[in-house]
This record gives C-alpha cells, structure tokens and sequence, in this order.
C-alpha cells in the first residue's frame, strides 16, 4: 500500500486464501513488507497467531534475509560490511523531494585532513549491510546482500552512496539532487541493447532471495529472480554459480 498504488498486495490476500485452501478460507496474514519496486519473497501466514509470531521475528531482526541486485561498478573490496546510520532528507531544488541518505558519525577535517567525529544526527537510524561479490562483468555486478537492519531503503543506499555502486534501475538513488534516469556506462548499454533515452524504463534490479525464518525448526525459502532479472545477468553476461 501507500500513495499511488493501484495494486496492493493486502487485497489480493482473501483470494489467494481461496486458491490455496477452499472458498471458506479466511484472508491470509502479511508478515513483512517489500519496497513495490523489489522483487521476491514475502512471506504470508494462514493464521493469526503464526502471522504475529513472524512480525516478531522480523522487528527483532531474528530473520536472516538474503538479496541479489545487479549493481553498476564493482564494490571494492568485493565483500565487506557497510555500518553507516542513514536519515531521511530533502533535497532542496527544482524539484524538492525527500530521500533517505547517510549519516556518518565520522569526517574528515578539511583543514587536516583528520578523521573527526562529528555529532550524532538524532533522527538517524543505525544501518548495517553485509555484502559480496558474486559476478562482475560488462562495468556490472552481481551482488549478495544481507540487511542485518531493515532500514527504509538501506540496501539502495548503502550501495550508491557508501559504496558508489547504484543498483541497475535505481533512478532515485543514482544521483543526490536531481530526479532523473540513470546514466549507464557505454558497454552495459550496449549489452543490453538499450539507448540512454530509454533508460528511464528500467527496473530496479534488486530481489529479495532467500529468508530463513527460526520457527522451532529451521524454514529456508528461496525465490529465484524474475524473468527480467535473469535476462539481464544473461545479456551482460554475470554468470553466476551459486551453492
């Protein structure tokens, strides 16, 4: 849900209940969100209580949930840890609007060059991302990411502002002050046999992969990418070999 959405996934739950069960069946229970551009995994609950049960794993980050993103440029180093608070902020220009960016405890001075603590932004959320390299090719990556926090929108900008490697299809998180489409490196364009005009067109490559969930047992769920997100590691030729 949320300002313009037509198709929202809580109205659709009374009729997945009916496929799965009969036409008696009670709606189905949303456990968590996804960002509407990400795709993936969710994870729905028939009842109440096994519904409440899931929500509290997720607020107390007992979930471990693995994302792909096709990403442009190569992090460096290929795998590592970003730990940066992030705070939502407007963007003062033409067109004013918000986004969430960072919020580093530290800088460095510009007389000096020293790295300096500078005060703690009070509205800030602390933010945690693991990542690794799966793939790199044609000025692209492919990523495996875990959010051990769930920020709003923390995978897409750890990505473009603390590691400077914009989700493919991120056209909000691609530059700071502006809203515009992303500008795509010359050979990436030409895999995927696109102009720059069109570039505006293109998903947000980020897919929510994998969840394990400590219900008593273990539950591991994996949902493979969508077809547009495996067409794309196809044209620019991101093989990957996963476990």
């Amino acid at each position: 849900g949320g300002p313009g959405i037509k198709n929202c996934i809580t109205d659709v739950l009374p009729i997945l209940a009916k496929m799965l069960e009969n036409m008696k069946a009670e709606p189905l229970h949303l456990c968590h969100r996804l960002d509407k551009e990400t795709t993936g995994l969710m994870v729905l609950a028939r009842n109440k209580e096994v519904a409440e049960r899931i929500r509290l794993l997720f607020k107390t980050r007992q979930v471990e949930k693995i994302y792909w993103a096709i990403s442009l440029g190569d992090p460096d180093p290929a795998e590592g840890v970003v730990e940066i608070p992030i705070v939502e902020k407007e963007v003062r220009s033409h067109q004013s609007h918000y986004k969430m960016t960072l919020a580093p405890n530290y800088r460095l001075s510009p007389e000096d060059g020293k790295v300096v603590k500078i005060r703690k932004n009070r509205n800030a959320e602390s933010a945690v991302t693991r990542y690794r390299l799966l793939a790199s090719s044609s000025a692209c990556s492919l990523l495996e990411l875990q959010p051990i926090t769930g920020v709003k929108h923390q995978i897409r900008v750890h990505l473009a502002y603390g590691l400077g490697c914009p989700i493919l299809g991120d056209h909000k998180y691609s530059h700071w002050s502006k809203l515009a489409p992303q500008k795509l490196p010359e050979i990436t364009l030409k895999r995927l046999k696109l102009e720059q005009s069109k570039a505006r067109h293109l998903p947000l490559h980020l897919h929510a992969y994998q969840l394990s969930l400590p219900l008593g047992e273990r539950i591991d769920l994996v949902c493979k990418p969508p077809l547009f997100f495996r067409k794309t590691l196809k044209k620019l030729e991101l093989d990957v070999t996963t476990n």
